[in-house]
């Protein structure tokens, strides 16, 4: 059997933006594997019913209106089909160690985040050479329920002959911070370090990635904040005020300046950070940042009413600086949005003392349905959530085409998305008993994810988890 597979309008007719010449047809002599139907949205469009068709484990036809033959078609009738979303920073491991990848990844399947890209600060040591990183890469192959690239870091000294090798290895790309959480796990790198880890890293043309707060700074106003005994929780905001931030920022896009390394902001959240990213690119430098997802939506009222369970580094912001972030989303300033996912058991987020909470927010399961509410909350387009939540960070982490993309020859990683009234609860969290928890329990939601395929199989049903253990790959940098 033969039939010709070419993308048409609702009514049948082809816009002429969109026309090709019919040597541009694709040519389908066997049927397709599967065929998937639904509402496509792509980073350009939103197509009524479209199709995605499949061979093996790629996308092999893109269209719309009636489908090519395929051996098994599925419907999936007016629900949005989107690239499953590429979460370019999260730590799946950063509290119980390697084993955390298995249940966060369970996560990611249940929220149709079908690539992680895991930071490298583990329990007990963190991805600093070779012989961690392939130790770490069996863990995913033998455990993550979903595909993962992998973040490399540099120890706190005399590790910086290490980075080419990592390079090689298949790392997406590096994280350092300016301030240090742990001297092995999570260290502050100097000055001179820093500038030579970038010189270095520049050379393998990967990215590195910055946790930006003044150490001094914050270390200071937190010790005079406990002397004058304020551990409420809105002193983690005032103890990590705006200044940090920006304070780093300069630090690390001047030496991004000098040494010609593609320099990222881990995590801003203030619209400054994104400003000076556009200026020092202006002078030449390589400088991006991202927005997480809770700088997107959350206060320091929030922080307030949740407690140890709002505490996130940087902190959240003012009302009005959620606003300012939005302005640099749509202003095209912002590198992507991820979720910064660290799950913490809950007994280390209920201390009175704020203090004394684990900073992190659990963020995988509930990323696509919140990026989806935010966006519809302001009448903007699903095609943001495909390009800030898919195409731009595997573009950054160099997986694209193959990840975060609706397109021929892409892997067949699809989220679908059910849209209506919901409420997102904490009790649906596939992860173990002790991190179901959320920031955003109890929050209105106009989707939630109705099913996700990996690689052309089915891994959640939108009930449950049904890829196992080890379905997961690892993903190596290929550009």
């Amino acid at each position: 059997m033969r039939c010709f597979v070419r993308s048409r309008s609702r009514n049948g007719k082809q816009p002429a933006q969109q026309r090709a010449p019919r040597d541009a047809y694709i040519r389908v002599s066997t049927p397709f594997d599967r065929v998937i139907r639904g509402t496509l949205v792509t980073t350009d469009a939103v197509r009524p019913f479209g199709y995605v068709a499949l061979r093996g484990e790629t996308i092999a036809a893109i269209g719309e209106g009636e489908p090519p033959p395929a051996h098994e078609t599925i419907d999936h009738g007016d629900d949005l089909i989107l690239p499953g979303l590429v979460d370019g920073h999260m730590h799946t491991s950063s509290s119980t160690g390697w084993p955390g990848i298995e249940s966060a990844s369970r996560c990611a399947a249940a929220g149709g985040v079908t690539t992680c890209c895991d930071m490298p600060y583990d329990v007990p040591k963190p991805v600093t050479d070779t012989v961690v990183l392939t130790d770490k890469i069996g863990w995913v192959e033998r455990t993550s329920h979903v595909d993962m690239a992998l973040y490399g870091t540099i120890t706190k000294s005399g590790g910086i002959d290490a980075i080419p090798d990592l390079a090689a290895a298949g790392i997406s790309a590096f994280k350092l911070s300016t301030y240090e959480y742990d001297p092995v796990r999570f260290p502050r790198i100097d000055h001179p370090t820093m500038v030579e880890a970038f010189r270095r890293i520049a050379q393998t043309g990967l990215p590195v990635a910055i946790h930006n707060e003044d150490q001094e700074l914050v270390e200071r106003l937190t010790a005079d904040a406990r002397a004058a005994g304020r551990t409420d929780p809105i002193m983690h905001c005032r103890t990590r005020p705006p200044l940090a931030e920006t304070m780093a920022d300069q630090e690390i896009f001047e030496m991004a300046l000098e040494t010609g390394a593609h320099v990222h902001i881990a995590h801003s959240s203030l619209a400054r950070g994104f400003e000076l990213a556009e200026v020092f690119r202006s002078q030449g430098a390589r400088t991006t940042g991202e927005a997480c997802i809770q700088y997107l939506c959350m206060t320091e009222d929030d922080i307030v009413r949740l407690r140890g369970f709002g505490k996130c580094n940087p902190p959240f912001r003012t009302a009005a600086e959620v606003e300012r972030i939005w302005q640099s989303l749509l202003a095209d300033k912002i590198a992507y949005v991820s979720t910064d996912h660290a799950p913490w058991p809950m007994a280390r987020k209920m201390a009175d003392d704020i203090f004394a909470c684990g900073a992190g927010l659990t963020g995988l399961q509930s990323f696509a349905p919140l990026m989806y509410s935010l966006l519809d909350e302001r009448g903007l387009s699903p095609t943001l959530m495909a390009t800030y939540c898919a195409e731009r960070s595997a573009k950054l982490h160099g997986i694209w085409p193959r990840k975060g993309a609706i397109r021929v020859g892409s892997d067949a990683d699809l989220l679908v998305l059910r849209r209506g009234d919901f409420t997102f609860d904490q009790a649906s969290i596939v992860d173990r008993p002790e991190m179901r928890w959320s920031a955003y329990h109890g929050r209105p939601m106009r989707a939630r994810v109705a099913t996700t395929y990996q690689r052309g199989t089915l891994i959640w049903d939108g009930a449950q988890v049904l890829s196992q253990p080890g379905d997961g790959r690892f993903v190596r940098r290929s550009g």
